[in-house]
Protein backbone atom coordinates (compact mmCIF):
# COMPACT_ATOMS: atom_id res chain seq x y z
CA UNK A 1 0.00 0.00 0.00
CA UNK A 2 1.84 3.32 -1.22
CA UNK A 3 0.78 6.84 0.59
CA UNK A 4 1.84 9.77 -0.16
CA UNK A 5 4.49 11.43 2.00
CA UNK A 6 3.29 15.35 3.15
CA UNK A 7 5.27 17.89 4.60
CA UNK A 8 4.68 20.41 7.86
CA UNK A 9 2.80 22.38 5.27
CA UNK A 10 0.57 19.82 3.89
CA UNK A 11 1.87 19.79 0.77
CA UNK A 12 2.46 16.69 -1.17
CA UNK A 13 6.26 16.25 -1.64
CA UNK A 14 6.54 13.84 -4.56
CA UNK A 15 7.72 11.18 -2.27
CA UNK A 16 5.86 7.76 -1.84
CA UNK A 17 6.43 5.03 1.18
CA UNK A 18 5.47 1.83 1.16
CA UNK A 19 3.27 0.20 4.25
CA UNK A 20 3.91 -3.04 4.33
CA UNK A 21 0.51 -5.35 3.52
CA UNK A 22 1.52 -8.06 6.28
CA UNK A 23 1.21 -5.42 8.55
CA UNK A 24 -1.26 -2.82 7.11
CA UNK A 25 -3.32 -4.77 4.78
CA UNK A 26 -4.14 -8.47 7.44
CA UNK A 27 -8.16 -9.02 7.86
CA UNK A 28 -8.51 -6.98 11.44
CA UNK A 29 -9.15 -9.03 14.51
CA UNK A 30 -11.99 -8.02 16.37
CA UNK A 31 -11.57 -9.94 19.41
CA UNK A 32 -7.54 -9.34 20.14
CA UNK A 33 -8.45 -5.40 19.71
CA UNK A 34 -11.18 -6.13 22.45
CA UNK A 35 -8.94 -7.93 24.69
CA UNK A 36 -5.60 -5.56 24.49
CA UNK A 37 -8.08 -2.87 24.50
CA UNK A 38 -9.58 -4.20 28.13
CA UNK A 39 -6.39 -5.06 29.58
CA UNK A 40 -4.73 -1.49 29.18
CA UNK A 41 -7.94 0.25 30.55
CA UNK A 42 -7.74 -2.32 33.55
CA UNK A 43 -4.36 -1.62 33.94
CA UNK A 44 -4.87 2.28 34.37
CA UNK A 45 -7.22 1.54 37.21
CA UNK A 46 -6.17 2.41 40.61
CA UNK A 47 -8.29 -0.71 42.01
CA UNK A 48 -8.40 1.54 45.82
CA UNK A 49 -12.08 1.85 46.07
CA UNK A 50 -12.99 0.68 49.40
CA UNK A 51 -16.23 0.94 51.75
CA UNK A 52 -16.73 0.53 54.81
CA UNK A 53 -18.40 -2.62 55.93
CA UNK A 54 -19.84 -3.77 59.64
CA UNK A 55 -16.81 -4.27 60.82
CA UNK A 56 -15.00 -1.39 59.47
CA UNK A 57 -17.82 1.36 60.98
CA UNK A 58 -17.02 2.44 64.68
CA UNK A 59 -20.08 1.90 67.19
CA UNK A 60 -21.12 -0.22 69.80
CA UNK A 61 -21.63 -3.86 69.37
CA UNK A 62 -24.65 -4.32 71.51
CA UNK A 63 -27.76 -5.85 70.28
CA UNK A 64 -30.05 -3.51 70.72
CA UNK A 65 -33.33 -5.51 71.45
CA UNK A 66 -34.06 -8.82 72.38
CA UNK A 67 -34.37 -11.66 69.51
CA UNK A 68 -37.57 -12.60 69.47
CA UNK A 69 -41.01 -11.33 70.94
CA UNK A 70 -41.19 -8.03 69.66
CA UNK A 71 -43.08 -8.88 66.50
CA UNK A 72 -40.17 -7.11 64.66
CA UNK A 73 -37.48 -7.35 62.23
CA UNK A 74 -34.25 -8.96 64.72
CA UNK A 75 -31.75 -6.30 64.82
CA UNK A 76 -28.28 -7.01 65.62
CA UNK A 77 -25.81 -3.77 66.55
CA UNK A 78 -26.33 -0.35 65.12
CA UNK A 79 -23.70 -0.84 62.88
CA UNK A 80 -26.53 -2.99 60.97
CA UNK A 81 -26.62 -2.12 57.08
CA UNK A 82 -30.06 -1.25 57.41
CA UNK A 83 -29.66 1.68 59.73
CA UNK A 84 -28.51 4.89 58.61
CA UNK A 85 -24.68 5.38 59.16
CA UNK A 86 -24.68 1.41 59.10
CA UNK A 87 -22.03 -0.36 57.25
CA UNK A 88 -22.09 -1.60 53.63
CA UNK A 89 -23.13 -4.70 52.59
CA UNK A 90 -20.58 -6.22 50.30
CA UNK A 91 -18.82 -3.32 49.44
CA UNK A 92 -15.72 -2.47 47.47
CA UNK A 93 -12.66 -3.21 48.36
CA UNK A 94 -9.20 -2.75 47.14
CA UNK A 95 -8.37 -5.06 44.51
CA UNK A 96 -5.84 -5.64 41.36
CA UNK A 97 -7.60 -5.45 38.45
CA UNK A 98 -4.84 -6.17 35.67
CA UNK A 99 -4.80 -9.82 33.89
CA UNK A 100 -2.49 -11.14 31.41
CA UNK A 101 -2.48 -11.41 27.41
CA UNK A 102 -0.18 -13.02 25.10
CA UNK A 103 2.58 -11.16 23.21
CA UNK A 104 0.97 -12.59 19.86
CA UNK A 105 -2.33 -11.37 20.66
CA UNK A 106 -0.91 -8.03 21.56
CA UNK A 107 1.36 -7.58 18.39
CA UNK A 108 -1.81 -9.09 16.56
CA UNK A 109 -4.36 -6.48 17.98
CA UNK A 110 -2.01 -3.44 17.20
CA UNK A 111 -1.52 -5.08 13.36
CA UNK A 112 -5.28 -5.41 13.57
CA UNK A 113 -5.81 -1.77 14.65
CA UNK A 114 -3.71 -0.65 12.34
CA UNK A 115 -5.49 -2.25 9.38
CA UNK A 116 -8.39 -0.49 10.30
CA UNK A 117 -6.66 2.80 10.18
CA UNK A 118 -5.26 2.04 6.55
CA UNK A 119 -8.81 0.73 5.28
CA UNK A 120 -10.45 3.86 6.12
CA UNK A 121 -7.60 6.18 4.99
CA UNK A 122 -6.96 7.51 8.34
CA UNK A 123 -3.09 7.37 7.76
CA UNK A 124 -1.16 10.80 6.80
CA UNK A 125 2.70 10.01 6.13
CA UNK A 126 4.95 13.37 7.33
CA UNK A 127 8.20 14.62 6.88
CA UNK A 128 10.40 14.26 9.46
CA UNK A 129 10.08 17.58 11.69
CA UNK A 130 11.49 18.87 14.36
CA UNK A 131 11.18 22.54 17.10
CA UNK A 132 14.64 24.56 18.17
CA UNK A 133 12.43 25.41 21.21
CA UNK A 134 8.76 24.12 22.87
CA UNK A 135 6.24 26.12 20.18
CA UNK A 136 2.75 25.22 20.74
CA UNK A 137 1.53 27.68 18.35
CA UNK A 138 3.89 25.76 15.27
CA UNK A 139 2.14 22.73 16.05
CA UNK A 140 -1.31 23.78 15.93
CA UNK A 141 -0.43 25.33 12.41
CA UNK A 142 0.66 21.28 11.74
CA UNK A 143 -1.98 20.30 12.76
CA UNK A 144 -4.64 22.99 10.64
CA UNK A 145 -2.56 22.53 7.61
CA UNK A 146 -3.39 18.54 7.50
CA UNK A 147 -6.93 19.05 8.40
CA UNK A 148 -6.70 17.72 12.02
CA UNK A 149 -8.14 20.67 13.72
CA UNK A 150 -11.32 19.03 15.29
CA UNK A 151 -10.24 15.97 15.06
CA UNK A 152 -8.21 13.53 17.66
CA UNK A 153 -4.81 12.58 16.07
CA UNK A 154 -2.02 10.83 16.65
CA UNK A 155 1.41 11.40 15.98
CA UNK A 156 3.89 8.62 15.29
CA UNK A 157 7.59 9.45 15.98
CA UNK A 158 10.49 6.98 15.63
CA UNK A 159 12.13 8.24 18.87
CA UNK A 160 11.57 10.59 21.75
CA UNK A 161 11.87 14.57 20.81
CA UNK A 162 11.19 16.72 23.86
CA UNK A 163 10.53 19.49 21.80
CA UNK A 164 7.69 18.28 19.94
CA UNK A 165 6.09 16.79 22.77
CA UNK A 166 6.00 19.22 24.81
CA UNK A 167 4.48 21.84 21.64
CA UNK A 168 1.45 19.14 21.90
CA UNK A 169 0.92 18.67 25.44
CA UNK A 170 -1.62 21.83 25.86
CA UNK A 171 -3.38 20.99 22.50
CA UNK A 172 -7.04 19.05 22.96
CA UNK A 173 -7.05 16.15 20.68
CA UNK A 174 -3.35 16.15 20.01
CA UNK A 175 -1.51 13.44 21.12
CA UNK A 176 2.44 12.41 20.35
CA UNK A 177 4.03 9.21 20.72
CA UNK A 178 6.87 6.87 19.93
CA UNK A 179 6.45 3.94 18.26
CA UNK A 180 7.22 1.54 20.79
CA UNK A 181 4.49 3.55 22.94
CA UNK A 182 2.24 2.79 20.85
CA UNK A 183 -0.71 0.76 21.62
CA UNK A 184 -3.99 -0.86 20.32
CA UNK A 185 -6.18 1.47 22.63
CA UNK A 186 -4.66 4.78 21.21
CA UNK A 187 -4.28 3.67 17.72
CA UNK A 188 -8.36 2.97 17.63
CA UNK A 189 -9.27 6.24 19.99
CA UNK A 190 -7.67 8.50 17.53
CA UNK A 191 -9.20 10.11 14.10
CA UNK A 192 -6.19 9.84 11.94
CA UNK A 193 -2.49 8.33 12.77
CA UNK A 194 -0.27 10.69 11.39
CA UNK A 195 3.14 8.64 10.86
CA UNK A 196 6.45 10.63 10.80
CA UNK A 197 8.50 9.13 7.78
CA UNK A 198 11.74 7.68 9.33
CA UNK A 199 8.82 6.06 12.00
CA UNK A 200 7.16 3.79 9.04
CA UNK A 201 10.60 1.23 9.04
CA UNK A 202 10.95 1.37 12.81
CA UNK A 203 7.43 -0.15 12.57
CA UNK A 204 7.94 -2.24 10.31
CA UNK A 205 10.91 -3.73 11.76
CA UNK A 206 9.13 -3.81 15.20
CA UNK A 207 6.36 -6.22 13.93
CA UNK A 208 8.40 -8.57 11.62
CA UNK A 209 10.86 -9.54 14.46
Amino acid sequence: MEVNVLNIRGEATGKTVNLDDSIFGIKPNDHAIYLDTKQYLANKRQGTAKAKERSDVSGSTRKLKRQKGTGSARYGDIKNPLFRGGGRIFGPRPRDYSFKVNKKIKRLARMSALAYKASSNNIIVVEDFNFDAPKTKEMKKISENLNLSNKKSLFVLAEQNKNVYLSSRNLPGVEVVTVSELTTYKIMDASTLVLAESSVEVLHNTFKN
